[in-house]
């Protein structure tokens, strides 16, 4: 858990209906580089912890028997079951609204355990423990994010690249220095150190495999808004009343930069790491 701040059901209250149109995409290779690593064939059990709306869970359901998606936020779950059923998979799909940390005891175990960027928001010692125990003896957790460390430019792309700078230090005018998180805030950020804490619970390994991104995307106005939307330090709730008066600003913003209201990106690359249940494996 990060120090100094506890965990609230308004921690990402109002984001749900955002996040698919905002959220960059994971990289396009990722289910084949988790098929080879894991030796997925159709057969297994996924359990996909701090699932959000399913995207990451719904991307590898054509991998797995069954996928059960976790996650304590309401309208989260419910973009979850409605993308499910968009898709036509309802019936291998399960999702559970609850915390991590009261993961039930009851729901058999699984072959891979999967925390796509939301294993920071938890009592990490105590879900690590407890995902252990709902895996199989050689099963895999997987810890999967955006790759931090490279550099992303918008050179040849036809559009000027998303004011990401511009539109945080908007969110700073709105809501103050020091970045919200629920009915809190973090004042140093959300905590690193996942190796540590994964290998204290008896994990093996990790594995490490980079996705490459660096596709081109072109984003709208309306996706960099829903973006911001589906971030918890900018998520609909923290601006109370002034929501509206934030979105015509943060509008105004992005058109002085791209008239045209288009703006280039590219995809980031994901970052894996496989920790085994028992004695390490690819």
């Amino acid at each position: 858990m990060v120090a100094g701040w506890e965990w609230d059901d308004t921690l990402f209250s109002g984001a749900a209906p955002y996040y698919q149109r905002g959220r960059l995409p994971y990289a396009p290779g990722l289910a084949d580089v988790l098929a080879g690593a894991l030796g997925l064939d159709g057969r297994g059990r996924l359990l996909d912890v701090g699932c959000g709306p399913g995207t990451l869970a719904l991307s590898l359901v054509h991998l797995f028997r069954e996928i059960v998606g976790v996650d304590p936020d309401r309208e989260m779950i419910a973009e979850a079951r409605r993308g499910a059923a968009e898709r036509g998979v309802t019936e291998k799909a399960r999702w559970v609204q609850a915390r991590a940390e009261e993961l039930p005891a009851g729901p058999g175990t699984f072959s891979v355990a999967t925390f796509g960027q939301s294993f920071h928001w938890m009592d990490r010692d105590l879900v690590a423990a407890t995902t252990r125990g709902l895996l199989r003896p050689g099963g895999a957790l997987v810890h999967i994010s955006d790759l931090k460390t490279e550099t992303r430019t918008v050179d040849g792309l036809p559009h000027p690249a998303v004011p990401y700078a511009a539109i945080e230090e908007l969110v700073r005018q709105y809501l103050g220095p020091v970045r919200r998180a629920g009915q809190g805030v973090l004042a140093h950020g959300t905590p690193g150190g996942e190796a540590a804490v994964l290998a204290r619970a008896g994990f093996s390994g990790p594995h490490r495999h980079v996705v490459p991104g660096g596709q081109a995307l072109e984003r709208t106005c309306d996706d960099v808004v829903a973006w911001t939307f589906s971030m918890s330090f900018s998520a609909p709730h923290l601006f109370g009343p002034r929501r509206d008066a934030f979105e015509t600003d943060l509008r105004r913003v992005l058109l002085d930069v791209s008239a045209s209201g288009r703006f280039s990106e590219r995809g980031p690359s994901t970052e894996v790491f496989v920790w085994r249940n028992g004695a390490a494996g690819g």
